[in-house]
């Protein structure tokens, strides 16, 4: 269940789970050193997804040998979750450059937009 939380499979996950989390992730490492909140938004959102993906097999291939067999992950299938999570990045890299999600911190400063 947490892997398909973590993974890109579903529409819903990245807007509720993946992107909250990815930037958590940012926002703590941007404590440390601020200009390394995109590298680490980026890194924590694949980190998230990759994740996702290895609790999904790790599940189904525990339920594969009690229940028989499961559909199998094809080829088709890993090329479309890759294209999904290259576009969410990429929306996720143009958020951060616009300056629409940064470090928490940024959003109470004197300038809104720089």
């Amino acid at each position: 269940m947490v892997g398909f939380l973590l993974s890109p499979l579903s529409w819903w996950n990245d807007i509720y789970v993946n992107i909250p989390l990815a930037y958590v992730g940012a926002w703590i490492v941007s404590l440390i050193y601020k200009p390394a909140f995109l590298t680490a938004f980026v890194i924590n959102y694949w980190i998230t997804n990759i994740l996702g993906f290895v609790l999904m097999h790790k599940g189904a291939s525990k339920l594969a040998k009690k229940e028989g067999t499961i559909k199998p992950y094809t080829q088709k299938d890993i090329v479309k979750d890759i294209f999904i999570s290259l576009a969410y990045t990429a929306l996720m890299v143009v958020l951060i450059k616009l300056k629409a999600v940064r470090p928490i911190k940024e959003y109470f400063s004197s300038k809104i937009f720089y």
